[in-house]
């Protein structure tokens, strides 16, 4: 890697504002950081960068607070109540006006309007940030030491600030991993960088479910997402993707749109399992069930995900089948948005006469916990971008469920069995038959833990490092060339 790879990870810590536990977007990017650090950290080639709004611009952050961060995460006990409804906060109704005024203004202005709202905005945190220390001084009564100690944080601070503008040169790339869609406008962001500083700039894509399928998403995000997805896309370089799926979608949909891509989108291999979810952190809690009682869905709990369908399944086993011989079912997920009537159901029906669980905000040894006991897990989702439970289920060596649909087959490969998740009848043909076959469930799950490979994230890191090497673009007295489609296309079979 000759150049720097500058990571944005500002939407880390925009996530962490408003959630307790961290989803799986959060749980990747951060998996490939953290391998990122480990291998080219400590030779200053892999940055980490948040957002400096006051500048339209970037500013260095230190490992050490991003690691301390996404640990707050992990480490979070247990919300007692409901989780949020979304992964974004909405914004205070007096924000959410201006931000549509200022989308409502023709292109030319909307640009210098959120430039002047993003300011104002941290000019009044600044000034916040300066009341509540200047407070804290006057009771505290600091000693000249800690003073000067203050002092040089500040220094630091500022000089990380100024390290992105002065050490960011042209044929750098500038690396998106997580889901900075809630920025108010992120193209422009990114527009200003490449124009600037001949930045390269590189994107990983989870999926498109908001564009494919909004009817399973809250209409906020929607909008939010098809804006973002719309502006960014263009200006990308390079576009990674998370499954051979989402792959397919980002280039049939770019066509669809008129948006040329650079070459074509790459699908890397995506890690298995997570640090804190090993075996050695087994933790049980009064709220998990006896191991060997049950079957296991981790997911939030969302209308895509098709809880609804194991409810109904479940329904039909305990009408069907003696009550001892029905495995629990478990939820293992914060509540999410669109699922109010299966809430309902659930509730009427007294969680299926206590034969479903539900298990909010699981911590992750409770995951470990949870995996490790279960009998099988299920996977019924109508649309996904990859399938993490399902890899996890299957190095945990338990068998899995899955629905038919989108990347999940390649997700569970032949270890996973299938049924299609509109089909009430297959679904529940297919799961009556492992809870009554216990022989043919314990010849699965020996299968699963013979024949299951886990990839590394280091194998994930290097796909990405080697999609990063090809010519993605050249910069000649300050202009973006960017090589022709043929040429792009030839570097990639080439290397692959």
């Amino acid at each position: 890697m000759a150049q720097t790879l500058w990571i944005d990870v500002e939407d880390l810590f925009e996530y962490a504002r408003s959630n307790r536990r961290p989803s799986g977007i959060q749980r990747l990017a951060f998996q490939i950081y953290g391998v990122l650090q480990a291998q080219y950290g400590d030779s200053g080639v892999v940055r980490f960068v948040r957002h400096d709004p006051a500048r339209n611009s970037f500013r260095c952050i230190e490992w050490a607070e991003i690691a301390a961060l996404f640990r707050g995460l992990i480490e979070a006990a247990p919300s007692a109540n409901a989780a949020s409804l979304s992964t974004i906060s909405p914004h205070p109704p007096a924000r959410q006006f201006i931000r549509k005024a200022v989308h409502r203004l023709p292109e030319s202005l909307r640009v210098p309007a959120t430039d002047a709202l993003v300011a104002q905005e941290v000019a009044l945190r600044a000034w916040s940030r300066l009341i509540a220390t200047s407070i804290r001084s006057a009771i505290r009564s600091p000693l000249r030491l800690a003073r000067h100690r203050r002092h040089d944080s500040v220094g630091a601070a500022a000089s990380r600030a100024d390290e992105f503008d002065t050490v960011a040169a042209a044929g750098d790339v500038l690396l998106v991993l997580g889901s900075p869609w809630s920025h108010p406008d992120y193209a422009s962001l990114i527009r200003r960088q490449r124009m600037r500083r001949g930045l390269r700039f590189a994107l990983l894509v989870y999926d498109l479910i908001p564009l494919r399928r909004p009817e399973w998403c809250e209409r906020g995000l929607v909008r939010l997402f098809r804006s973002w997805f719309g502006g960014v896309l263009p200006l990308c370089d390079q576009v990674f993707a998370i499954s051979q799926a989402t792959a397919a979608d980002v280039e049939s949909w770019a066509q669809e749109q008129g948006i040329e891509l650079p070459g074509p989108v790459i699908p890397i291999p995506i890690g298995t399992g997570f640090d804190a979810a090993s075996p050695a952190s087994l933790q049980r809690t009064p709220r998990l069930p006896p191991p060997g009682s049950y079957a296991l869905i981790v997911a939030t709990i969302e209308v895509r995900k098709n809880h609804l369908l194991l409810f109904r399944v479940w329904r039909r086993l305990l009408e069907e089948l003696p009550r001892d011989r029905v495995p629990t079912l478990v939820f293992a997920g914060r509540i999410g948005w669109l699922v109010d009537d299966l809430m309902q159901q659930i509730a009427n029906t007294d969680h299926l006469n206590g034969k479903l669980l539900i298990i909010e905000d699981p911590s992750d040894k409770e995951l470990v916990s949870l995996y490790s006991g279960c009998l099988f897990t299920l996977f019924p989702s109508f649309y996904e971008g990859w399938g993490l439970p399902v890899t996890e289920s299957l190095a945990f060596g338990k068998p899995c469920f899955i629905s038919n649909r989108t990347s999940l087959p390649e997700a569970g490969g032949k270890l996973a069995r299938s049924f299609d998740p509109d089909d009430l009848q297959d679904a529940y043909a297919k799961i009556r038959n492992v809870i009554e076959d216990r022989a043919d469930l314990m010849r699965w799950e020996d299968t699963v833990k013979r024949e299951f490979t886990p990839v590394s994230w280091s194998t994930t890191v290097e796909a990405l490092l080697q999609g990063l090497r090809q010519p993605l673009a050249a910069v000649t007295d300050g202009v973006i060339v960017t090589p022709p489609r043929e040429a792009l296309i030839s570097a990639h079979h080439s290397e692959g």
